[in-house]
C-alpha cells in the first residue's frame, strides 16, 4: 500500500494527514499558533511558527502510524492564501507575515490600480486591487518599511515557504500564485507588465508549476527531523480553496461547492477562462492544469447565525447544554417552525459589509419587515434564508459568465444543517450533496500527490475514485417558486439602500 500526506497550513493551526492511496485517514496532527494585531486592522502570523508546526505533525503522524517511510510517496501542501513571507539574502524571514485578513493596504490599492489601470488589471489579473492580496502587501512594505524591502531576496506564500523548509527550493503554483495580483490568470505565468509597472523585480518570486507537479523533494535534514525518508516528492499543492475543491471531488465542469463558514463561498470548476469585467467575483487557477475556477464570497455567513446566538439565544444554550445536544440543533428545529419567507421577513447578512456581489465595506446587515407578530424563531428562520439568498447572488454572477452548476456539495459548518441544505438546494434549484470525508484541503492536496506521483493519471480520475458521497438533498418544486419570490424582492433592498449604507458610515 502507498501513503500520501496532506499538509494544510491554515490561520489557526496546521493539520497533517496520512492517507492511504484510497483516501481513507490513517492518522492525524494538528499543531496550533497565534494571530498578531500590533495595531487595529492589522493581522500577522510568525513563519517559524508555521514551521515548527508543519514539523511537529510530520513527525507525529509518521511516529503514530507506524507507517514505513519507503511507503510514503509524496507529500502536498495547502494553506491560507495570500500572505506575504519576505527573506533576506541568507534565507532569514525579514518581518512578520502579514496575512489574508490584514486591511492596512487600501492605499496601495489605489496605487496599484492608478499604475496598472482599472480595468487592464482585471484583464490580467482576473480581480480588482483588493487589501487581501498579496501585491499591496509588498507595496506597503516597501512604502512604510524600506529597510526590509532592501534586504529582501525572495517572496513567498505561506504554504510555499513551508514548501522551501521542507525541500529548498523557491517555488509556488498557480491557484495560490492566482491570489498575488501578479500572475497573468488567462495564461498561467507572472505578468511581466504587472511587475514592471509596479516595479517588482521578478527575481524575488518563485518558479510557478502547475498543482499536481513535482516541485522539490525532503532533505536530509528535514527527515532526521521528521522521520520521513529524504528525496520524498512534494508537488505544488494549492491554495486552501483551490485545494479544497479537489477534496470534494470539485475537478469537472458542472461541479461546484458551497462552503458555509464564518464567511461563505461558492466555488465552481471552469475549463475555459471567464472572468468577471466588473470584478464581482474572484477568477484564479484552479489546481487541475488548465483549468480555473470561480469564486463568489459573502462575508457574513455563519457569522450571521452565530451573532444572533451569542445576543438572543441563551435560553437554546442553556436547554441545548440539558439535553446533550448542539445548539444550532435546537435553532434549526426552531426556524423550521417558521413557514418560507419568514412570515414576510428578510434579512441582509452584511455584518461585515460584502463582497460578492457588492464589494461594499460600508454595507451594513438589516431586517426588513419586521413587525409585531414577529418571533425568535422568524427571526432565526430569516438569518438562515437572507445568508442563503446572498450565496444565491455568486451562483447569479457565475450564470451571467456562463458558467453552469448542477452538481453542488455543501460543506463547512452550515452544510451540516440538514434545513440550511435544504434551502440551498430549493433556491439553487439543484441537488445539494454531502461528502462522507471531511479532511477537505488535507485529502485535496494529498491527491494532488498522488496524481504528481503517478498513482492517478488525472486529477478527475483520481476525485473519481476516491471522493464518496453520503447524503443527497434535492430541491422541492413547490418551495422554489415561493423562495423566488422573495429572493426577488431581497435582490431589490440593497440597491435601494446603498446611499444610505454610505451616509451610516460618514456619520
Amino acid at each position: 500500500m502507498a501513503y500520501f500526506i496532506g499538509v494544510d497550513i491554515g490561520t489557526s493551526g496546521t493539520k497533517t494527514v496520512l492517507f492511504d492511496e484510497l483516501g481513507n485517514v490513517i492518522t492525524s496532527a494538528t499543531v496550533e499558533y497565534p494571530m498578531y494585531q500590533p495595531q487595529n486592522g492589522y493581522a500577522e502570523q510568525m513563519p517559524q511558527d508555521w514551521d515548527n508546526a508543519v514539523m511537529q505533525t510530520l513527525a507525529a503522524v509518521m511516529k503514530d502510524s507506524g507507517v514505513d517511510k519507503d511507503d510514503v510517496k509524496g507529500i502536498g501542501l495547502s494553506g491560507q492564501m495570500h500572505g506575504l513571507v519576505m527573506l533576506d539574502e541568507n534565507n532569514a524571514v525579514i518581518r512578520p507575515s502579514i496575512i489574508w485578513c490584514d486591511q492596512r493596504t487600501a492605499a496601495e490599492c489605489e496605487e496599484i490600480t492608478q499604475k496598472v489601470g482599472a480595468e487592464r488589471l482585471i484583464e490580467i489579473t482576473a480581480n480588482p486591487a483588493l487589501t487581501g492580496f498579496t501585491a499591496s502587501k509588498i507595496l506597503w512594505v516597501r512604502n512604510h518599511e524600506p529597510e526590509n524591502y532592501e534586504k529582501c531576496r525572495h517572496i513567498l506564500l505561506p504554504k510555499d515557504y513551508i514548501r522551501f523548509r521542507l525541500t529548498g527550493e523557491y517555488a509556488t503554483e498557480v491557484s495560490d500564485a492566482s491570489g498575488m495580483q501578479l500572475l497573468d490568470i488567462p495564461n498561467r505565468c507572472w505578468s511581466d507588465e504587472v511587475l514592471e509597472k509596479l516595479n517588482i523585480d521578478k527575481a524575488l518570486l518563485g518558479k510557478v508549476y502547475e498543482s499536481p507537479e513535482i516541485t522539490g523533494y525532503v532533505t536530509a535534514e528535514v527527515a532526521a527531523r521528521t522521520g520521513l525518508k529524504e528525496g520524498t516528492p512534494v508537488v505544488g499543492g494549492a491554495g486552501d480553496n483551490a485545494a479544497a475543491a479537489i477534496g470534494t471531488g470539485v475537478a469537472e465542469d458542472g461541479k461546484a461547492f458551497t462552503t458555509i463558514g464564518t464567511s461563505g463561498v461558492v466555488f465552481a470548476h471552469s475549463s475555459k477562462i471567464s472572468i468577471d469585467p466588473k470584478g464581482r467575483v474572484h477568477t484564479f487557477c484552479c489546481a487541475v492544469p488548465g483549468c480555473w475556477h470561480v469564486m463568489g464570497v459573502t462575508q457574513g455567513a455563519g457569522l450571521s447565525l452565530k451573532w444572533f446566538r451569542d445576543n438572543f439565544c441563551d435560553a437554546e444554550k442553556q436547554t441545548a447544554k440539558s439535553m446533550g445536544v448542539d445548539e444550532y440543533y435546537l435553532m434549526d428545529k426552531e426556524a423550521e417552525q417558521s413557514p418560507i419567507g419568514a412570515n414576510r421577513l428578510l434579512y441582509l447578512p452584511y455584518l461585515m459589509g460584502e463582497r460578492t456581489p457588492h464589494l461594499d465595506a460600508n454595507a451594513r446587515g438589516v431586517f426588513f419587515g419586521l413587525s409585531a407578530m414577529h418571533q425568535k424563531r422568524d427571526m432565526l428562520r430569516a438569518v438562515m434564508e437572507g445568508v442563503t439568498y446572498s450565496l444565491r447572488d455568486c451562483l447569479e454572477v457565475f450564470r451571467e459568465m456562463q458558467i453552469t452548476v448542477d452538481d453542488m456539495m455543501a460543506c463547512g459548518g452550515g452544510g451540516s444543517s440538514p434545513l440550511w441544505r435544504q434551502m440551498l438546494a430549493d433556491l439553487y434549484g439543484c441537488p445539494i450533496q454531502t461528502l462522507a470525508s471531511k479532511e477537505g484541503p488535507a485529502l485535496g492536496v494529498a491527491i494532488l500527490a498522488m496524481v504528481g506521483t503517478g498513482y492517478y493519471s488525472t486529477v478527475a480520475d483520481a476525485c473519481k475514485a476516491i471522493i464518496k458521497t453520503n447524503q443527497t438533498c434535492n430541491p422541492n418544486e413547490a418551495a422554489m417558486a415561493v423562495y423566488e419570490q422573495y429572493y426577488q424582492l431581497y435582490r431589490r433592498i440593497y440597491p435601494a439602500l446603498q446611499t444610505e449604507f454610505t451616509a451610516l458610515a460618514a456619520l
